[in-house]
Order: structure tokens, then C-alpha cells, then sequence
């Protein structure tokens, strides 16, 4: 009988570390609530991406920095039980975005990173994913959905095929651009440009891989490349800015950078993309400009 007490106790006291308490006396978890708290309120809630789990104990809520729109777009996930309390042990998996084209009455999916992750020092109940959509949704087009399964506590609930909206890039915005490498097409989305500043910046990107079929997600690729950017002002006489360095991969997969913008207004970011042998496999194909055909918009 005091095995069965000292069982059921070890197992309340476990399940009670997976939660970020409220109680006023413990500091470090009010502290991380509040952060999260803090962190949500500048972000706005995608209701349709948001669900309570199977037996109706914990709802998961996902969060966007804005409308989503084409290229590269952040989705922040958090789970909570009914009293409101954020749970630690959860993840969130198989994030599949699939494009229905009504016309051609067919499906393709779009680069993403598949999972959420842990981010930015941030407490492990709030987790970040990634989707970069290539093209806006409309009733002439189609339409966009996200199928993704949430783990909470050990089970495992899903979001099945949850519509949402996909909007055009901002005007003076190309964030994600294709290139094919022999018969495979490759996407390289351009992180948080919206960001930069004036000056020298840290450039982010990833580079996925077109699935085979296209209806799965196109996640990172196992390739290494080297991606040589030319930054140029196309309104200014298509001038460039000293100080740019390429972006090379790192171990979780994103390329980084360095890139000068010396002065506000639309930067047409040409770039070139290199295999492991430093042969180059896309852009820097020499047009009549002498730039490559290959290139990110962003509008500092």
C-alpha cells in the first residue's frame, strides 16, 4: 500500500514539473510565464490553426506576426491546460501546408520547416515553425491548408487540412525565389528582411527541396551551397554597397550572411548559388545587365 502512495505521488509531482505554474511563490515559473505572456501580445492568434486536443484537456494555440503572406512566415505554437497554465512537455510535428489549385484540380506543398522548435532563449512552452509560401491564395487560385500533429503530455492530437488565407507579397517584396540544380528544383526563402535596418545586416535564408510528390512538405535540403549575393538599387542606377559577404550554412540549416544597405528604398538582392566545389549550379548567368536572374525584393 505505501509503494502504491509513493508510486501515485512520484507520478503527480512529475506531471506537475511539465506545467509553468501560477503560484506567487514560484518566481522562475511566473517569470516565464509572463515572458510568453509578454512575448504573444505583440503577435496575433491564427484561429484556424488553433485547436483543443482530443479529450478537450489542453488547447492548442498557434500565433503569426501578422497576415501570412507569400515567402517566409514565423508560427509560434503554445499549449495550455483548461486553467490557463502553459505546458512545457509538448511538441509539435508534421506540419504539412498543401495548395489545392481549383482549376487544374490539383495539390503541391511549399517549403517548411516541419517542426517547432525552441527559439531565442524563449522558455520551452513556446516553440517557433516556419512556412514559405510561393504563391497567395484566392477563390480564382485555390486555396491553403496545414495538417499538423501536436503532442501533448505524451498524446498525440491533429489538425487536419485547416483552411486559412495566403496573401500577396507586400509591393516591393520578393522574399522566396526557385532555381533548379540538374532535375531537382530547389526554394530559397529570405528570413525576416522586414527587420533590417539601415546599413550592415545579418542576411538569412534557408534553401528546401521540392518533394517528390509535390504534395509533401518540400523541407531543408541535404546539399551544401555557397549563396554570393549582389546587392544592387534598380531605382538608383542599379548601384551596389561595399561590405557583403555570402551566406554559408550552419548546422541546423541556415545560411547567414552579412549585407550593407547604405540608404533606404528598394534593394534587388541578386545572388548566386555554388555546389560544395565551388562550381556555380544557378544564377550569375550574365544578362544583358550583367546580373543574375536570380534575385530577392526588399524595400528597406
Amino acid at each position: 500500500m505505501k509503494l502504491r502512495k509513493f508510486l501515485a505521488f512520484t507520478l503527480m509531482a512529475t506531471t506537475a514539473l511539465n506545467f509553468i505554474a501560477c503560484d506567487d511563490d514560484d518566481d522562475d515559473d511566473n517569470s516565464e510565464t509572463e515572458q510568453i505572456n509578454t512575448f504573444l501580445q505583440s503577435k496575433t492568434k491564427v484561429q484556424e490553426l488553433s485547436f483543443k486536443t482530443d479529450d478537450e484537456q489542453y488547447e492548442i494555440s498557434a500565433y503569426a506576426n501578422n497576415n501570412f503572406h507569400v515567402g517566409y512566415n514565423e508560427i509560434f505554437f503554445v499549449a495550455q491546460n483548461t486553467n490557463g497554465e502553459y505546458i512545457k512537455d509538448f511538441s509539435i510535428s508534421n506540419i504539412a501546408p498543401l495548395m489545392h489549385m481549383v482549376k487544374m484540380d490539383m495539390y503541391h506543398s511549399t517549403p517548411t520547416s516541419g517542426t517547432a522548435e525552441n527559439f531565442d532563449n524563449q522558455p520551452e512552452a513556446l516553440k517557433r515553425a516556419w512556412v514559405s509560401f510561393i504563391m497567395a491564395s484566392s477563390k480564382e487560385v485555390g486555396s491553403w491548408y496545414i495538417s499538423y500533429d501536436a503532442t501533448v503530455l505524451g498524446k498525440t492530437s491533429k489538425l487536419e487540412k485547416a483552411e486559412f488565407e495566403t496573401i500577396s507579397a507586400i509591393d516591393g517584396q520578393r522574399w522566396v525565389q526557385s532555381f533548379k540544380v540538374d532535375n531537382k528544383t530547389y526554394f530559397a526563402s529570405l528570413v525576416n528582411p522586414s527587420a533590417w535596418e539601415e546599413g550592415i545586416n545579418t542576411i538569412n535564408a534557408y534553401v528546401s527541396v521540392q518533394s517528390d510528390p509535390r504534395t509533401n512538405p518540400y523541407l531543408l535540403a541535404s546539399e551544401k551551397f555557397t549563396i554570393e549575393i549582389d546587392p544592387r538599387m534598380p531605382d538608383m542606377g542599379n548601384h551596389t554597397s561595399p561590405d557583403n559577404k555570402e551566406l554559408t550554412p550552419n548546422d541546423n540549416g541556415l545560411y547567414s550572411g552579412t549585407i550593407n544597405l547604405t540608404m533606404t528604398g528598394l534593394w534587388r538582392i541578386h545572388f548566386t548559388v555554388k555546389n560544395a566545389e565551388g562550381k556555380i549550379v544557378a544564377g550569375g548567368d550574365d544578362q544583358n545587365d550583367g546580373l543574375s536572374s536570380l534575385y530577392w525584393d526588399v524595400t528597406l
